[in-house]
């Protein structure tokens, strides 16, 4: 008999006979009847138990025992979805045989996160881990479709590069057959790379900071949502591209309530976001509190939990940062703040090949100057944070709350 899920019983003629199989999340053991709880990857389902030989065969099981259950389906409004199984035969695939570290069958986990971490194969099984990689996965979803429909094409490039992406600095070097390389802190020269060849483009993969950051913010592997698109205006035309592509990000999510995204997300210049927050005019960047501070501004004053802030200093940006013509010492580059956080970090490029000899020089990285000595279109891009992003939209503390196998200064296991 083929196995159906959980979420079929509901629709399932009551009377029928069936197989469901997963984990036994729980057993119920009462004097004249047994209720066992089976979980699979869609939800919950309730077997009662009255023959004795079935409860005994019960009594030995553990919970998170794989078990395949063959029962008839009967309606029963207290149970979940309304249905329950009865008559059942069970058999046992795979059996627990050692103390779990804690219970998956309360509502919430007891253990500490350093402990579900060292234990993730167990705890990413409990509903309230395993739903933030659920909409992890739909906003991923919602990021491809979004872009595929504005003409983006999905690209894969390199996490293995012969140097630093974006800076010397806070790079994992590797032995490459005897020689240095790196692990890539961004995808960004390959991503511009392309523009030349499809115009727009995006990636969905790994990106590696050797920051010795040790904050609930900081991941040292984190899933980095890219995108690339030529011949614009300026930033502003990544900004408004970047705003449809969120609206699409969240039209993916079902699992928590979402926030409205505005047509025009409200923008704040730099030196006006400084202000806002309280903060020194000469502040080279926004701090935690800053960020906060100018959320709640957008909250207040917009009714917006998004708020691009714009035109950060030249200084504080990469090299490849398109200056704002009007005044060179700012920088035509954005962050996009969700809740009070940076989620989002992007801009215009330079995009002459004589600009970024200026930067680099002629002993720049050969193999990047040549994109643009063969022509590019002016163009300019963004990264999510896919982790902090979605940490963001469940009000999770703490960004390996949302990761499935954090990496981070201390942590390279399981």
């Amino acid at each position: 008999m083929q196995r159906i899920l959980s979420t079929q019983l509901a629709t399932t003629e009551p009377g029928t006979k069936v197989t469901i199989a997963g984990w036994i999340h729980r057993r119920r053991l009462l004097k004249s009847v047994a209720f066992l709880i089976v979980r699979d990857a869609a939800g919950l389902s309730q077997v009662v138990v009255t023959d004795p030989a079935t409860r005994a065969q019960l009594e030995q099981l553990t919970e998170e025992t794989v078990v395949e259950v063959t029962a008839v389906v009967a309606a029963n409004e207290q149970a979940p979805q309304g249905v329950e199984l009865v008559s059942p035969a069970v058999q046992e695939t795979s059996r627990v045989a050692v103390p779990l570290p804690f219970e998956l069958h309360r509502p919430a986990l007891s253990a500490s996160l350093p402990t579900q971490l060292d234990h993730a194969a167990l705890a990413l099984r409990h509903p309230s881990r395993a739903v933030s990689l659920r909409i992890a996965a739909a906003v991923t979803r919602g990021f491809r479709r979004a872009l595929e429909e504005r003409r983006f094409v999905e690209i894969h490039t390199p996490k293995i590069v012969a140097s630093a992406t974006e800076s010397g600095a806070n790079v994992f070097e590797l032995d490459y057959f005897g020689r240095p390389a790196y692990l890539a802190q961004s995808p960004q020269f390959y991503k511009q790379m392309m523009v030349g060849v499809f115009e727009r483009v995006f990636e969905v993969g790994p990106v590696f900071r050797a920051e010795p950051s040790d904050t609930a913010r900081h991941l040292a592997q984190y899933t980095s949502l890219d995108a690339e698109m030529g011949f614009i205006r300026d930033h502003r035309d990544v900004m408004a591209t970047l705003t449809g592509t969120i609206a699409g990000m969240l039209g993916e999510v079902t699992d928590v309530a979402t926030p409205g995204v505005p047509d025009e997300i409200p923008a704040v210049h730099f030196s006006e976001a400084l202000r806002i927050a309280g903060a020194p005019e000469d502040e080279p960047d926004l701090a935690p509190a800053h960020e906060r501070a100018v959320g709640e501004w957008a909250l207040r004053e917009h009714g917006s939990e998004f708020v691009f802030v714009t035109g950060y200093p030249m200084r504080k940006r990469p090299f490849y940062t398109h200056p704002d013509p009007a005044d060179p010492t700012w920088s035509n580059s954005f962050d996009l703040l969700f809740r009070g956080l940076e989620i989002v970090t992007g801009g215009q490029r330079l995009h002459r090949y004589e600009d970024y000899v200026a930067v680099l020089g002629e002993s720049g990285e050969q193999g990047y100057l040549d994109a643009f000595r063969y022509g590019m279109p002016a163009h300019g891009g963004w990264a999510i944070g896919l982790e902090r992003f979605v940490a963001r939209l469940t009000g999770a503390a703490n960004v390996r709350e949302v990761t499935a196998f954090p990496r981070d200064l201390h942590r390279v296991a399981p």
